[in-house]
């Protein structure tokens, strides 16, 4: 990142852009990803799911503002780990403009910009953990967790990756350390425009962990757990697809042709995905379904994210219908291994994130390996995915195990059996009781639904109140042809 110089004025245009991509970001987390993850939990889950969610977004966001930046953006970069978190403490010294990639004319937007798009980024990333550990964990637990966690995981990746650390393009990282440096800069740079390391492998192999720490949920491979919503879930997956041009397009930090390319290559990869997707599942299980079209949605927003700046539109195809299908087949490993990652973290953002970090080195315009830029890219990818498997794995192995030792990860049986949402926030997502009893309650009593008309007892054979024409059951069926 370039400070802008004292004669440095404001680019209106980028900054709005900036700002409108920071918003629709956020608006991937409350309400897109809580209506994703929501709607494929059980009814008695609903809440407590998507509460984990908006529970991400409140803690993260005042972290961010407190030292977040500070740590991923600060000037002091410290072991190419984190920053100094005092630096910019509660965003100390940020009033003025930066030009995050130095470009000639434009580009210079206020460094709060800055700060607002990649708060979003941190917190959808916590986020997306939530959901290998659906139905079973103590919301108390989980707030801890996502603090330590993306103070001590995240952060650091961002700085890592984004802000001059060890997986950037700074002298002194991993690449060139590898393969050189050429006037201060590394002779091949590591492909990650919009955060396939620092959110998706990141968030994807914490999910891996704490599914294996955490355990099975009770019945798990037993009984079907399926979906109870899943209108929800298909409404969800189609804000995260709009919203994810603001995480992919935004990227680039300016209204230009690049941000047009990634537009899209985003829309193009995620297409193919869903279709790579259906395929698989037509011919693996005869049916293409709504989850499945969802799901590969997501799969392919994963997959071109590091990526979507690199590739051409034909690439960007390739890669979106690999990355359905080989999620659509991962997904399934869950039972074979027996863990139990509930809504598929790991099989849709770890393998979609792992694949995308390694095509960008295949199918990269001008250094990829398909297009004649020799194997060093693709190695280089292959190193950064591997570093961050290990580092998050660590980090979330640490963190999970002194939570298990203290707070204790797991609700107890009967409130997992019960359900969630009663038990740790006194609500349920749908009130279908009625005082007083009945077979059905809330709307169909009010409808009249499921209970007798009040004369149908004292009522004659012969009367209209008990003829089968008037009866409930007659009037579902007429309603039903």
């Amino acid at each position: 990142m370039l400070l802008a110089d004292a004669t440095a004025t404001i680019d209106y245009a980028a900054t709005t852009f900036v700002i409108l991509c920071a918003s629709l970001v956020l608006l991937m987390t409350v309400p897109g990803l809580a209506l994703f993850y929501g709607g494929m939990t059980r009814s008695k889950s609903v809440l407590n799911m998507m509460m984990m969610s908006f529970g991400a977004a409140g803690l993260v966001g005042v972290l961010y503002v407190l030292y977040g930046y500070s740590m991923s953006f600060g000037s002091h970069n410290l072991g190419g780990i984190i920053a100094n978190p005092f630096e910019k403490f509660g965003l100390a010294g940020t009033e003025g403009l930066v030009n995050p990639f130095g470009y000639d004319g434009h580009g210079t937007i206020p460094e709060l910009a800055l700060v607002a798009f990649q708060m979003t980024f941190a917190i959808i990333t916590v986020a997306l953990i939530s959901g290998a550990i659906a139905d079973r964990v103590k919301f108390s637990t989980w707030m801890v967790f996502a603090g330590l966690w993306v103070t001590l995981a995240y952060f650091p990746m961002a700085h890592m990756v984004w802000g001059g650390g060890l997986l950037s393009a700074s002298e002194g990282g991993l690449s060139a350390t590898l393969f050189g440096a050429t006037d201060g800069k590394a002779d091949v740079v590591p492909i990650d425009f919009a955060g396939g390391t620092v959110v998706h492998i990141n968030a994807g192999m914490a999910g891996l962990v704490l599914a294996l720490l955490v355990g099975l949920r009770l019945g798990f491979g037993k009984i079907a757990m399926r979906p109870h919503n899943v209108p929800l879930t298909m409404i969800g997956a189609g804000l995260l697809w709009f919203g994810w041009f603001g995480f992919n397009a935004g990227s680039e930090l300016a209204a230009d042709g690049t941000a047009a390319l990634v537009w899209v290559n985003t829309t193009v990869a995620t297409a193919a995905a869903m279709l790579g997707w259906l395929v698989v599942e037509r011919f693996r299980d005869g049916h293409a379904t709504s989850v499945g079209a969802a799901s590969g949605i997501v799969a392919g927003l994963v997959a071109i994210t590091p990526a979507c700046g690199a590739l051409s539109p034909l690439g960007s195809i390739l890669l979106g219908i690999v990355a359905g299908g080989l999620c659509a087949l991962a997904v399934g490993l869950k039972y074979r291994l027996r863990y139990d990652d509930s809504l598929d973290v790991v099989g849709v953002h770890l393998v979609a994130g792992v694949w995308g970090t390694i095509g960008a080195g295949l199918l990269s315009t001008t250094t990829g390996l398909f297009y004649g830029g020799g194997v060093r890219q693709t190695l280089l990818q292959i190193v950064v995915a591997l570093v961050t498997i290990a580092f998050s794995g660590v980090v979330t192995l640490a963190l999970g195990l002194l939570l298990k030792a203290t707070m204790g990860w797991r609700i107890d049986k009967d409130a997992e059996t019960s359900g969630i949402d009663q038990d740790l926030h006194a609500e349920s997502a749908y009130d279908l009781s009625q005082s007083g009893g009945g077979r059905f309650g809330g709307a169909f009593a009010e409808a009249g639904i499921g209970k007798a008309p009040p004369a149908a007892a004292s009522a004659p054979a012969s009367s209209p109140a008990s003829s089968p024409a008037s009866t409930p059951a007659a009037i579902n069926e007429g309603a039903s042809a």
